[in-house]
């Protein structure tokens, strides 16, 4: 597949499996467009699975100018994925920065998705987290640059999780991330990661999403847990999963789980079986005896 050009010139590198209704992925920080292997096994015999590598992460290309970088670009980039490949209309399914971006994409562009799953998206969003958070992206930033890629991903507590469930599954990822760009994981982290809004801020934008969602987070995914819980509660057409003793590369971690809820998840979409939540269950009563 030819390169796909985003508008300002920045060359993204994607592949599409199978043939059906569009399914766009959109990975993490730490992965690529070869973390959603898994799911693209899975999902292609009934659906066009499409995966791309972010701006930053080869074999797309690795702008230096930092301005190159940001949570806007990223949704700007899935759309110009999108736009390549004549898609109109994609679910989409992104994993912790690619979660964020499809949250983004369900508040910017409704009319682009039939649904969107947001899983493992939440690191430092919390505002008594963020200055801390934006102080670790730094750190990982810098530290990227001067140890590499393989080495700061075997310091993350949120994959242990991940290492000692899928040990082979677990060093692949580990591999891949080896060959990663120090130089663009280092820009992705300080433009995307630290200079992201925090999703707390954004409660109307939220409550207005329209396109059904699916949030999932690990219960051992300490960053991402009251995160989940204020999107469910934020999302009028939202459900929430929650994987027991899974961290935060649910869907490497888990697969047969994280399709599983997934596929249903698209089961119920595809139905109309998908709803608002009804506002009664918001009432202040417990029972209901007592308004």
């Amino acid at each position: 597949m030819p390169m796909i050009q985003a508008d300002d010139g920045v060359r993204l590198y994607a592949e599409s499996t199978g043939n059906g209704t569009p399914m766009l992925f959109i990975h993490e920080f730490a992965g690529d467009h070869r973390s959603w292997e898994p799911q693209v096994q899975y999902f292609s015999a009934a659906l066009e699975c499409i995966t791309y590598s972010a701006r930053g992460y080869p074999p797309s290309d690795v702008p230096a100018d930092p301005a190159a970088y940001s949570q806007q670009r990223a949704v700007d980039d899935a759309v110009s994925v999108l736009d390549a490949l004549g898609v109109r209309r994609a679910h989409v399914v992104g994993l912790s920065m690619g979660g964020f971006t499809a949250l983004h994409l369900a508040m910017q562009h409704p009319d682009r998705l039939l649904s969107a799953v947001a899983a493992g998206a939440g690191y430092g969003a919390q505002p008594e987290r963020q200055d801390r958070f934006r102080r670790e992206c730094e750190a990982t930033a810098a530290a990227f640059e001067s140890e590499g890629a393989a080495r700061v991903a075997r310091r993350c507590p949120a994959r242990v999780q991940f290492q000692n469930k899928n040990p082979r599954a677990w060093a692949q990822f580990a591999a891949a991330l080896g060959g990663h760009s120090a130089t663009g994981a280092a820009l992705t982290m300080r433009g995307v990661q630290a200079a992201r809004p925090s999703l707390y801020g954004l409660a109307a934008e939220l409550a207005g999403i329209r396109v059904p969602v699916l949030i999932m987070t690990g219960d051992e995914d300490e960053g991402c847990l009251e995160p989940a819980l204020m999107l469910k509660r934020a999302i009028p057409g939202s459900g929430l999963t929650v994987l027991p003793q899974t961290g935060h590369t649910a869907n490497l971690e888990d697969p047969a789980a994280f399709n599983r809820e997934v596929d249903r998840f698209l089961a119920a979409v595809d139905r109309g079986a998908w709803r608002r939540r009804d506002p009664r269950s918001l009432s202040a009563s417990t029972t209901g005896m007592i308004r």
